[in-house]
């Protein structure tokens, strides 16, 4: 762990376009559901008042190190998916905003042992370093058509069958344990960009390995319990699997063309507050690479 934490964790991508579309009451009840570094939490509580209330959530342990030092803010241990038991266990019934900036932070693709990047020697990728699935355990377990379901759906990897076929093929001679044993496997296949041809290989692996679809659309449809009316839900998304999720969801409360969940009602209670998707100044972009792809949308509970 490095002196300062902060320095590790990601610069908060889109912070005043985030923070003045979430704080609706100084006095609110508020969750940030994508703690890390804490640089949203801490601007969210610039604005609360004395009275105002904030509920932090970061299944990475990392992260905790991170909790700033006011009674106002209670940060948690837990994946973002149990939002609502918690409030309860707490005590809260209703919040004014909930905001997630979801993705991998700075700190997570730096710790070589976590997984994440090009360079990282252990095939884990690991939100959550107690979880039980790793990226190594689903690239030697999962079938050929499950690999292909996987690079397609999540990493939209074109040639998704090929690819798959190579790893089936290499794994079938020695286990793929490093990422540099997955890179080597995928090398002869790559199509396009290399680099952005394997970012979209670990995309699909991570995204898998931490069910990240799943608990998004967990965390959307709780968010329907928990909001007041008034009530707003910000999101800031990476890549466009996770933005489609978002978009139908603040339109009709579906996760997709032919989904509605079955629990909401017919007559739909979010209202999109900003039409189209806030984007990143070429400014913070130059400050800040990761923020090139970011895309923050936000909702109202009516």
């Amino acid at each position: 762990m490095p002196e300062n934490p902060l320095d590790s964790f990601h610069a908060p991508v889109l912070l005043e376009q985030a923070i003045n579309g979430l704080v609706t009451d100084v006095d609110g009840t508020y969750v940030d559901a994508t703690f890390g570094g804490g640089g949203h939490a801490r601007a969210i509580l610039q604005r609360l008042s004395s009275r105002g209330r904030l509920y932090a959530f970061d299944q990475d342990k990392d992260a905790l190190i991170n909790a700033p030092d006011d009674d106002r803010c209670t940060v948690i241990h837990s994946n973002f998916r149990f939002i609502q038991n918690f409030l309860r266990y707490y005590h809260v019934d209703k919040v004014h905003g909930i905001l997630a900036d979801l993705g991998v932070s700075s700190y997570q693709l730096d710790q070589e042992e976590k997984g994440f990047s090009f360079s990282s020697v252990d095939l884990d990728m690991r939100m959550n370093s107690d979880g039980p699935i790793t990226a190594e355990l689903l690239v030697n377990r999962l079938s050929e058509k499950e690999l292909v379901h996987m690079f397609s759906q999540y990493g939209e990897v074109r040639n998704a069958k090929t690819l798959a076929r190579a790893i089936v093929q290499a794994r079938a001679s020695a286990p793929i344990t490093s990422t540099q044993n997955l890179i080597q496997c995928v090398e002869p296949v790559i199509m396009g960009h290399r680099t952005r041809y394997l970012a979209q290989v670990f995309q699909a692996i991570r995204i898998k390995v931490n069910n990240e679809i799943g608990v998004l659309q967990d965390l959307l449809t709780t968010s329907i319990d928990v909001l007041g009316t008034g009530g707003r839900l910000v999101i800031i998304t990476y890549h466009s699997i996770e933005d489609r999720v978002v978009k139908h969801f603040f339109k009709s409360g579906s996760f997709g063309p032919t989904f509605t969940h079955p629990n909401l009602d017919q007559d739909w209670i979010m209202k999109t507050v900003n039409k189209k998707p806030i984007r990143p100044t070429a400014e913070e972009i130059q400050r800040n690479r990761r923020s090139r792809s970011a895309k923050l949308r936000i909702a109202e509970i009516m």
